[in-house]
């Protein structure tokens, strides 16, 4: 694992990620592994936000990086390099839909196989499993980016392009959604 001139750590800061995509678009091989290494739990949380299906997620995910690498030089920065990525993401989710003769919206459709075992009772699992059938697509793809990516509500308003009070009323009210939903089970 090359560093390169980059530092280590798991940072999703835009300049660091723009940074990263020149280097892609130069070819430099550090810099794909450097952005792989801070986004990929970014990116796969958006991505099972948008799917429900643990496989589907991670299928969108390898996509989107070879994607990234293929058009890293189309990227003008602007201070948003998520968000030019959670398009791609976007994207290629309505593809995976359309070749799988599903039309359903983005984040409708029945939910998929997730990465946890029906048999873990984990509260982390239920609490995921709960997210993904009664949150709204808007509210999964919040509290996934927060919860799995550890991004800052500041950045998901960013990479999401919400206003930041929409972000955190959303996230409150999937918080408060969830807690009922998780007190009424017991």
């Amino acid at each position: 694992m090359m560093e390169g001139a980059w530092e280590a750590g798991r940072t999703l800061a835009g300049t660091d990620c723009e940074s990263l995509l020149a280097g892609i678009a130069q070819g430099k091989q550090d810099a794909f592994e450097h952005f792989y290494r801070v986004t990929d739990r970014a990116i796969y949380a958006f991505a099972l936000s948008l799917t429900r299906s643990h496989h589907d997620a991670q299928d969108v995910m390898m996509d989107t990086y070879l994607k990234i690498r293929g058009a890293a030089h189309l990227y003008r920065p602007d201070g948003k390099p998520m968000a030019w990525v959670f398009t791609i993401v976007r994207n290629l989710v309505r593809d995976h839909q359309r070749r799988s003769g599903r039309e359903e919206l983005m984040g409708d459709m029945p939910e998929g196989e997730l990465a946890l075992p029906e048999s873990d009772r984990s509260d982390e699992a239920m609490v995921l499993r709960e997210a993904m059938r009664i949150l709204s697509p808007e509210e999964r793809q919040i509290v996934l980016l927060h919860a799995v990516s550890g991004l800052k509500h500041r950045e998901i308003a960013d990479d999401l392009e919400m206003p930041l009070a929409t972000v955190l009323s959303k996230y409150r009210r999937a918080l408060a959604k969830l807690r009922k939903r998780l007190s009424e089970e017991g």
